[in-house]
């Protein structure tokens, strides 16, 4: 008999027979008196038409919408406020955030203790920030169309998502552009962010001491910098694609224990993939296609693994400078290189002979760059026969012992091709100038 009591009175605490389903009218005050008056786990239910912000959820609550409700924040302020848990907002168009930039306005932002937030089916528009996540655990932002700023200068917009200390956080199946950043992860920890679509960024996805969280399957096109881990550390980095983004597809700096791997990136960003002071990576059957650098290496980077990644129709495929020789192959298995002239007599898709896709001349080239001029002289042509015949010659540098006769196959889905198409055709020369890859404190 006691355990049926018990039994009863917790379904009673934990369902709240009392919620109700409350219409909101458009006009000034109406919203914040609904949420005042609202008892939790009540769905306020916002009718089509203009409906004033800014407001504080303080309580349980969802906030839904008809077609057309739109909650404007007069630009003041952030548009939104979650303070509280199980709260979710969505369906709505939320716009009209204030763009102060030390306030971090938004359209919506979950501060800390409003844990479990959902914000889901939403258009953010004309915001500061999108999303600001900022100290809610497990929140999930899901399937929302978030466009920010177009003005002032990139480096002075908010970003789409931003997330501060705010484990467990979701991001997915957004579509976000114009801003700064898709997504900004800082000092948090395992979040995932997966599925979204990035175009006219600085960066889509911008790491900074984010770390046992993963990036997967997102696609960046016509952005600046696609995928920019920094100071994180057991990131995943899996199965993303980086369509024409204009200076990097893929950094690792300062970044440690990482796995990248199914990555794509190709179209034209100076370098494919930049690994910066960063240790212990795993860097695995990606493909690197159709940049200036395919990956430049710097000789601060320590025991990483490089094998079954392809190097197609760059302009230089590695970029490496240092005394001593790296392997780029592992057990046996090395990486495509589209310029290697390799054999395989055996059959076994592992070419015959080893591959060095940097010689003496190419780091004379790097640290002197006005002996470019020399490039099709007939002394440094002699200067490479003799590298290729005499590899005792060869300076320190990245030798692949098992370059793979094939490389490995991304698809790309006709959508994001004719989205990267349309980026390419409306660049011009002033997309270069708005941006500092080297202005990397700037967040």
């Amino acid at each position: 008999m006691l355990r049926s009591l018990i039994l009863v009175l917790s379904l009673l605490t934990a369902l709240p027979l009392w919620a109700a389903e409350v219409r909101v009218l458009p006009g000034a005050g109406n919203l914040a008196s609904a949420i005042a008056g609202a008892t939790p786990g009540d769905v306020l239910i916002l009718e089509t038409g203009r409906h004033v912000g800014s407001v504080v959820i303080d309580r349980p609550l969802t906030l839904t919408g008809q077609e057309g409700a739109i909650i404007d924040g007069n630009g003041d302020g952030t548009v939104v406020t979650i303070d509280a848990a199980d709260v979710t907002v969505n369906s709505l168009t939320v716009t009209g955030s204030g763009l102060n930039s030390q306030a971090l306005d938004a359209g919506i932002k979950i501060l800390k203790k409003a844990d479990r937030a959902v914000v889901e089916n939403n258009r953010l528009l004309g915001n500061l920030h999108g999303v600001d996540v900022h100290g809610g655990r497990d929140a999930q932002v899901r399937g929302n169309t978030i466009e920010g700023t177009r003005n002032p200068r990139m480096n002075d917009r908010g970003n789409g998502i931003y997330v501060w200390n705010s484990p467990g956080t979701v991001v997915e199946g957004n579509s976000i552009r114009w801003g700064r950043d898709g997504i900004f992860s800082n000092a948090s920890r395992t979040g995932i962010y997966r599925d979204n679509l990035f175009r006219d960024l600085r960066f889509a996805v911008h790491y900074m001491y984010t770390h046992d969280s993963e990036v997967t399957g997102n696609v960046s096109i016509g952005n600046h910098l696609g995928y920019a881990i920094m100071f994180s550390d057991r990131a995943i980095v899996k199965d993303n694609l980086s369509l024409s983004d204009i200076s990097h597809g893929v950094m690792l700096n300062f970044a440690n224990n990482a796995d990248v791997s199914g990555n794509l990136v190709r179209g034209g960003p100076d370098r494919c993939t930049f690994i910066y002071n960063a240790h212990k990576n795993l860097v695995y059957d990606n493909r690197f296609e159709g940049c200036n650098i395919g990956i430049h290496f710097t000789a601060g980077s320590e025991r990483n693994l490089l094998t079954g990644n392809a190097f197609i129709g760059n302009r230089t495929q590695v970029k490496y400078v240092g005394t001593r020789d790296i392997e780029w192959s592992f057990e046996g298995r090395g990486n495509y290189w589209s310029d290697h002239p390799g054999f395989d007599l055996g059959g076994d898709g592992i070419a015959d002979s080893a591959f060095r896709p940097n010689d003496l001349m190419d780091h004379i080239l790097w640290s002197q760059p006005a002996a470019s001029l020399l490039t099709g002289a007939p002394a440094v042509q002699l200067i490479r026969w003799a590298q290729s015949s005499f590899p005792a010659t060869l300076p320190g540098g990245v030798i692949d012992s098992a370059p793979l006769m094939a490389p490995p196959t991304i698809d790309v889905p006709p959508e994001f091709t004719a989205m990267e198409a349309e980026a390419v055709a409306r660049r011009v020369e002033s997309d270069l100038d708005d941006f500092d890859i080297n202005d990397l404190s700037s967040h």
